[in-house]
């Protein structure tokens, strides 16, 4: 039998306390070890307990959650979930605290005082597990500090791009993301359509962070907002997103229609869009998240003509939303996260879509599925 995962839950609610280790109990998988009601409490059961990966709440007495979050990856590097507050103001400390090191997020229901906390009891499962086991590449404050100067001095051209790059993510996505965004360049000229499941309310700050550390525009998505080269549009939450060929340019709009495999934003609705509407000039990216969500939408890419890539499995946190599209045999490309930034750019920087990157000793591709 393999090793549980150790947890232990932070959280200045006696009510937090008791319902988050039972939901994770249902989870064979992982034991709960200890629960802390704030964080000077949080950094002595650290020491004594020495659990995998923590759940944190941000808002406590004494020692906040962000100063909490701050010396747990001081002393202890341990992977933390934050367990977040479903407000503007939760917003904005949860993209705070990933900027710190914090792996990812679960928000809870707007119901939670009521102990209601069903609704994440598989979301937070997933993400305790994943970060038991991710090896994303850390992204230290003092390096997005250095990305932000100067980041976005270049002439604001409006232009048409290259291409147009639709992502999928999911669990995981928020660090992953971080990670891709801080590796691509000022020149960058695709545009960048990205649907991250993620609840509403949280995905505009979301955007914000990784306009923050990248040298490319992201926003949150409007309809219709025009595709252009260096700009990058993140689906807004309990929306869904797709392209349109318009003659005034490509644009995105967005819709309140029915979920799709059980998602509002689906990456499957947008793939679709873009297998109809950009054809060959289009490339798909699925990347870490459970579930089967943009499966098909990236064979429906791959049959347009569009270069098709996958997150290799051992860097995702989560890998069966690039699973489900490589069993089916619609990734072209599988790549590594850090590979992912220069293949894009490298595809933008050409008018050959579908030539290969040049050597390069870092690991870019690792491996490939069926033609």
């Amino acid at each position: 039998m393999s090793k549980r995962v150790r947890v232990l839950v932070v959280d200045d609610s006696a009510l937090m306390r008791k319902l988050i280790p039972q939901i994770l109990h249902g989870d064979s998988s992982i034991e709960v070890v200890g629960t802390a009601m704030d964080g000077e409490f949080a950094l002595k059961k650290i020491e004594e307990l020495k659990p995998d990966v923590i759940t944190l709440d941000l808002e406590m007495p004494r020692l906040d959650g962000i100063e909490t979050l701050r010396a747990i990856m001081r002393q202890f590097q341990l992977p933390v979930i934050v367990v977040s507050t479903h407000t503007r103001k939760g917003a904005y400390s949860t993209f705070k605290a990933l900027s710190l090191g914090a792996f990812d997020f679960v928000a809870k229901p707007r119901d939670a005082a009521a102990g209601h906390l069903e609704a994440i009891a598989a979301e937070l499962t997933e993400k305790i597990k994943g970060a038991s086991r991710a090896r994303i590449p850390k992204i230290r404050e003092q390096d997005l500090a250095e990305k932000r100067i100067g980041a976005k001095s270049r002439s604001k051209i409006q232009s048409p791009p290259k291409l147009i790059i639709a992502i999928g993510i999911s669990t995981g996505g928020p660090v992953a993301l971080q990670y891709v965004f801080s590796q691509l360049p000022a020149d960058f000229a695709g545009s960048i359509v990205i649907v991250q499941h993620m609840p509403e309310g949280f995905t505009e700050m979301f955007a914000r962070r990784l306009d923050d550390l990248s040298a490319v525009d992201v926003k949150e998505a409007k309809s219709g907002d025009l595709l252009l080269a260096g700009r990058a549009l993140v689906c807004p939450g309990n929306r869904h997103m797709v392209v349109r060929r318009m003659s005034r340019g490509d644009i995105a709009v967005l819709s309140d229609s029915a979920p799709v495999n059980g998602h509002r934003p689906s990456v499957d609705v947008l793939f679709h869009s873009v297998a109809r509407e950009i054809g060959s000039s289009a490339i798909g990216v699925l990347m870490t998240g459970m579930g089967e969500d943009g499966a098909e939408g990236l064979g429906a890419i791959q049959s347009a003509g569009g270069l098709t890539v996958a997150q290799s499995e051992d860097t995702c946190v989560v890998g069966g939303m690039p699973r489900a599209a490589i069993v089916k045999g619609f990734a072209t490309r599988i790549v590594a996260l850090e590979g992912i930034a220069s293949l894009l750019h490298h595809h933008c920087s050409t008018d050959r879509s579908h030539t290969e990157p040049a050597e390069t000793s870092s690991p870019v591709v690792t491996g490939k599925t069926k033609e």
